[in-house]
């Protein structure tokens, strides 16, 4: 009985240490993506880069954010191992004031959720009737 034990556990044991796992591994470059302050109305598309690290192909299930202002685009094709990827957001820019959103990233990767975030400032837009007033006065 004793042998039997310890061959079922030392062919456990085998198995797991040459098994190899077939997982899809995403590592982003940047997990927050900065805007800084900008203008009402400027370019709000921003770029996360990935790659697949694992050694299964990565298949993207659901990419979506916490707020409609802000538009995630998830890659159509599944990313091979050691391929690199985007995952393009856009933040609506026309919506002043100050500004952090998140995007979950839904994968078959071995961490299958993530979270990737962006932050910024956005400026209102200029009154008319200030600026005329400030160029008066200069």
């Amino acid at each position: 009985m004793k042998k039997i034990l310890l061959f079922t556990a030392l062919l456990f044991f085998v198995t797991n240490l040459f098994s190899q796992e077939n997982l899809a591994e995403i590592k982003f470059t940047e997990t927050v993506i900065d805007y800084g302050v900008i203008e009402n109305g400027e370019d709000g598309n921003r770029i996360f880069k990935f790659k697949n690290i694992g050694n299964s192909p990565l298949i993207f299930t659901r990419i979506f954010s916490s707020c409609g202002c802000t538009i995630p685009k998830k890659p159509e094709k599944p990313v091979l191992p050691g391929e690199s990827g985007e995952i393009e957001v856009s933040y609506d820019t026309k919506r002043t004031g100050i500004f952090q959103k998140a995007i979950t990233v839904r994968s078959n990767a071995k961490t299958t959720n993530i979270i990737l975030r962006i932050k910024g400032e956005v400026l209102p837009e200029p009154d008319e009737d200030e600026e005329g007033k400030k160029d008066k006065i200069k």
